[in-house]
Formats: C-alpha cells, sequence, structure tokens
C-alpha cells in the first residue's frame, strides 16, 4: 500500500482550490477509500494553521483544521528521532525547518512526499516526491 505524507502546501492547495488541488483531491480519496495511508507532521499541519490565519483570519484557519479531521491523516508529532531527522536535513540543505520535517517523515516512513514545494527539488534524491504542479 502506498504512504503518503502531506505536505502543507498541498493541503492549502487542495483548500484554496489553487494548481494541484486536484491531484491533491485523487490522493486524498485514495487515503479516505483505504488505497493508501496518509500522515502529516504535527509541524506542518501548524503550518497550514499559521498560514491560514495570517493571510485570511482565524475563523478560516480554524475552519480549515475542521475540515481535515474528515480525511484519516495521521498526525505524526515530533519526537526525539522525528527532530534529528529533520535537524539533519536542515543543516545540510537550505530549505525551511518545517519542511525539513515532513522530508524526514517521509524518510522514515518510507513515504512519498506530495508537494509543489520547490523547495523539495533540492530533496529529489533523498526522498520520493509526488508533484502537485
Amino acid at each position: 500500500m502506498k504512504r503518503y505524507v502531506l505536505d502543507s502546501f498541498a493541503m492549502i492547495a487542495f483548500y484554496e482550490d489553487e494548481d494541484g488541488a486536484d491531484i491533491t483531491e485523487r490522493i486524498l480519496k485514495d487515503i479516505t477509500s483505504k488505497k493508501a495511508e496518509g500522515f502529516m507532521s504535527i509541524i506542518n499541519w501548524g503550518e497550514i494553521y499559521y498560514s491560514t490565519m495570517r493571510e485570511q483570519g482565524v475563523a478560516d484557519a480554524e475552519h480549515i483544521i475542521k475540515q481535515m479531521t474528515k480525511y484519516p491523516i495521521k498526525l505524526i508529532d515530533a519526537d526525539k528521532e522525528l527532530t534529528y531527522r529533520a535537524a539533519k536535513l536542515k543543516a545540510q540543505y537550505k530549505i525551511a525547518y518545517a519542511d525539513c520535517f515532513a522530508a524526514a517523515l517521509c524518510s522514515q516512513l518510507k513515504a512519498i512526499l506530495v508537494t509543489g514545494d520547490p523547495e523539495f527539488k533540492k530533496l529529489s534524491d533523498e526522498i520520493s516526491i509526488h508533484w502537485i504542479v
């Protein structure tokens, strides 16, 4: 069974109906129908909240977080091992620290990252990526 780690980029694209929303929707359908498993780092979950809150306000951020509970995406806490993996990636590559958690989770779970964030191109030799744009 395929395992996907959803990056905040993919989920924001989905909720805001941006480019790549259709691809993210297909993956969410696969996760919902148990054809695949979905995961997200709690750090990236928080990233969705603060990004939405900054741009659209608290009400929209709360709405999106509530909507996310409709999907069987397993939120993974940032424990010592995951944080260690993320810190090593951050030291090696010039990418956002939150993105390092998504990549580290992919590595840990042997999963495919779902994103459209071009920062992840630097990690294409480290992890598998399903590009939405």
